[in-house]
């Protein structure tokens, strides 16, 4: 089975691609000469994730899965949320984005947070998706040259290191797009 993951994000397509089994091969945006934006423009995360697999279906007839995620934090009302990646501006810095988190938490002792990807998958025609959800807390300061985001300033409920230090595995056992991913998996597996 051939399926397009809807990213330029290639941290994104490395940490899917370990997940992915060996009987569906995992195309990615280039390997179908898609160079253009994908448009979000919907108001959640869940909308975004489908708008890009409906349009890679319009656009290019791939079956194809796509997904968003949105960094929530409870003392900013679920802020950046969907605004995740475009934070701090439309340059979509992840510096920028922390350092505008990390004042804009400064003064707020409720730092719990949680990390949410929605996956849609267009397949054979039809549209399902799948949500995963990793809770934790945003640290004081950014630690570890791992991961990609966010990662530096996130902590998961239960661990002492953020996801920039954890290994790429455990972040995939834990984190929020391994957790949608796992249910992606199972479901093409039951196909």
């Amino acid at each position: 089975m051939k399926l397009v993951f809807a990213t330029n994000n290639l941290n994104k397509l490395k940490e899917v691609q370990v997940l992915v089994p060996d009987h569906i091969e995992l195309l990615s945006l280039s390997d179908i000469d898609c160079n253009e934006d994908i448009p979000e423009t919907q108001p959640t995360i869940e909308g975004n994730a489908i708008q890009k697999a409906e349009y890679l279906v319009k656009n290019y007839g791939y079956d194809c899965f796509a997904d968003d995620t949105g960094l929530e934090v409870v003392a900013l009302n679920g802020e950046p949320g969907v605004y995740s990646a475009r934070y701090a501006g439309p340059q979509r810095d992840a510096n920028d984005n922390m350092d505008k988190l990390l004042a804009n938490l400064k003064d707020k002792p409720n730092r719990n947070a949680q990390f949410k990807t929605v996956i849609a998958l267009h397949l054979n025609g039809k549209l399902k998706t799948f949500t995963g959800i990793c809770k934790g807390e945003i640290t004081t300061e950014k630690k570890g040259g791992k991961g990609f985001g966010y990662d530096p300033i996130f902590k998961a409920e239960g661990y002492t290191e953020t996801f920039a230090q954890i290994s790429l595995e455990e972040k995939n056992k834990i984190g929020h797009r391994g957790k949608a991913v796992q249910q992606l998996i199972v479901f093409l597996n039951n196909l």
